[in-house]
């Protein structure tokens, strides 16, 4: 679906390209046996290498080469088996060496795809650029003391794989789904823990607009939006900022913006650098990489079950629709607590359950799958006890909030509080009688063709039951007895 900014002199088209960096999972930096360990005191995870003291080397980091080569698999990407690390200059006072180690013309992988699960369980393919490596930059601490900005290097030299997108993207709407899907393939691989939060995931936004179809216009980026709920915002408010100035007679300046979510506006941070302001030229202390085929086929081997095949597997095997599939793939744990209750037994009755209930009662609780009070084992159990008609479906509902404010095992919860479902047929018809003799105006407009009437009489056994009565038993039973 096109998303169209309607503007005072006509339509206008978003154009969007993402710069992801996904810090990778490693126990020490790129280039140095510093710890990578989130949340520990300033300044105590730094070595000589990290706070740029004279005549340090870096060494590369062989376990971070291996997540970046897998990720580039897992996006479907060239591998390039020979790369350069280059030095990308610029001064900040995070940036203890004066430049950051990065790659520039000959990074790590080179195009890819990415293929997005939109709501409407339609699918679009965004191609990916490029990856490469680099390290991180320490962090400013501006609110330690009235005067004076703190450094914390802990993060200086931590591993970061950036990847780029091509400019593919089309609404906010595709740009979640991007992030989305990116975050699920680095997670279900485990390079990247994908903890936008905790800052392991950050996304840089570039945003243009132009007339449909026509050519590109001057983008602007976004810097450092750390949720895909912010980056989604940020897209379509600096979207219609851009047509504003655009059809107030301005010009666009290609700039460095910021988003400010509380005020819901971006604000010019700095003009945006071209590249040879960097002065990029390949880093003298470090050879360019090189690996063989052979190295790419051992990591090759270790590639997970990964979101697009466990969606066509769950498609195929469980009959689910693309989005239920979708919705489910999204997080690797969903998907593991979702095999687990479909195991053996209906795949759409399972995938309801998982899905409408208790990703619901989750929500409302605010905790993730792997923190649920119903196992994956015991929401089995309640579909077990709904298919051999040992509880209604209706019941069910009433067992599973049960489960959620007590995670007790549904067997027990049946037997104890006496919810077993009646099928023998002389309590059902002992109740059948009773209405049908209380009733017996309704039983007649029944008699004279108002079948919709039978199912009141459904819902009042139902009810003189406590919701255990067998409806399917009922209805016939009820048919039988009225209409003969």
């Amino acid at each position: 679906m096109t998303y169209i900014i309607e503007g005072s002199t006509g339509p206008w088209e978003i154009v969007v390209g993402l710069e992801v960096h996904c810090q990778v999972v490693s126990k020490s930096k790129l280039f140095s046996g510093a710890s990578t360990t989130f949340g520990n005191d300033p300044n105590t995870n730094v070595s000589l290498v990290d706070a740029a003291m004279p005549g340090m080397l870096p060494v590369i980091n062989e376990e971070c080469v291996r997540q970046a080569v897998k990720t580039g698999l897992g996006l479907k990407a060239r591998i390039n088996l020979e790369s350069v690390f280059a030095r990308k200059n610029y001064f900040y006072a995070d940036l203890p060496q004066g430049y950051q180690i990065s790659q520039f013309d000959k990074p790590i992988v080179g195009e890819g795809t990415i293929i997005l699960d939109m709501p409407d369980g339609s699918t679009k393919s965004v191609g990916i650029e490029r990856l490469h490596l680099e390290q991180d930059a320490g962090k400013s601490m501006h609110d330690q003391d009235p005067k004076y900005s703190h450094i914390d290097l802990n993060r200086s030299g931590v591993a970061l794989m950036e990847i780029v997108s091509k400019p593919d993207i089309r609404t906010p709407e595709e740009a979640g789904a991007y992030l989305t899907k990116l975050r699920a393939i680095v997670r279900y691989l485990g390079t990247c823990d994908g903890n936008m939060n905790e800052g392991s995931m950050r996304c840089d936004a570039n945003v243009s607009v132009r007339r449909p179809g026509a050519e590109f216009g001057t983008r602007c980026e976004i810097k450092n939006v750390n949720s895909i709920r912010y980056v989604m915002q940020a897209i379509e408010i600096e979207a219609k900022r851009q047509v504003e100035v655009i059809e107030a007679g301005g010009e666009i300046v290609q700039e460095t913006r910021l988003y400010d979510p509380r005020l819901g506006e971006t604000r010019s941070m700095r003009s945006k650098e071209m590249a040879h302001d960097y002065r990029y030229f390949p880093d003298p202390d470090l050879l360019p990489l090189v690996f063989d085929q052979a190295f790419v086929s051992e990591i090759e081997k270790t590639l997970p079950e990964l979101p697009d095949e466990k969606k066509a597997r769950f498609m195929r095997e469980n009959g689910l629709s693309a989005y239920d599939a979708g919705v489910l793939v999204a997080d690797q744990e969903k998907a593991a607590y979702y095999e687990v209750v479909a195991k053996g037994r209906d795949g759409k009755l399972a995938a309801n359950w998982v899905i409408t209930n208790l990703f619901g009662a989750l929500n409302k609780l605010e905790v993730p799958v792997t923190e649920s009070p119903v196992t994956a084992e015991n929401l089995g159990k309640l579909l077990d006890l709904i298919s051999d008609d040992t509880i209604s479906g209706r019941i069910a509902k009433d067992v599973f909030e049960i489960m959620i404010e007590t995670g007790n095992d549904p067997e027990k919860i049946v037997e104890e509080k006496g919810l077993k479902q009646i099928t023998d047929t002389g309590a059902i018809e002992t109740a059948i009688d009773e209405v049908i003799a209380a009733n017996p105006d309704k039983v007649q407009e029944i008699r004279d063709g108002k079948d919709r009437m039978l199912g009141w009489f459904v819902g009042q056994v139902m009810k003189s039951t406590g919701g255990k009565a067998n409806p399917g038993m009922v209805n016939q039973m009820l048919r039988d007895k009225i209409l003969g």
